[in-house]
């Protein structure tokens, strides 16, 4: 009796998306043709993620996504910034969170194999430190 019941639901809404997309209700979405952008949550473990999810769409980002996020920043400030004392201060600043996510970790932040996204922040410093853009 249930797999009938639910047979038949998903029937009726397989029918009502198939009449919404022939009304064209599908049509000029925002993001229509674009490739969807997926969130990089490696480095929350597998079972907070669902938790964090809930907490980021209420406006709040864990610890480690922050961090990722502030790196980012630093990085694009600077790929953009020409003053040096200013540079010193970003990279000082991109220490200090990379040093606050090794303590939260309760292991080394270092380049290996694995941590291709530590990698990717060393070798875009060592490129602004040479003055390569």
């Amino acid at each position: 009796m249930a797999e009938d019941f639910l047979h038949f639901m998903a029937s009726q809404a397989e029918r009502r998306i198939q009449e919404a997309q022939k009304e064209g209700a599908f049509d000029h979405l925002p993001g229509e043709g674009r490739p969807l952008e997926l969130e990089d949550d490696s480095a929350v473990p597998a079972e907070l993620r669902m938790a964090y999810k809930v907490l980021k769409n209420a406006g709040y980002l864990p610890p480690e996504l922050q961090d990722r996020k502030e790196i980012s920043t630093i990085l694009d400030l600077l790929e953009n910034c020409d003053e040096g004392a200013e540079k010193l201060r970003q990279m000082q600043k991109l220490e200090v969170i990379l040093m606050r996510m090794k303590n939260r970790r309760a292991r080394s932040v270092a380049i290996t194999e694995n941590d291709t996204y530590y990698e990717k922040v060393v070798r875009r410093v060592t490129l602004l430190k040479k003055g390569v853009r």
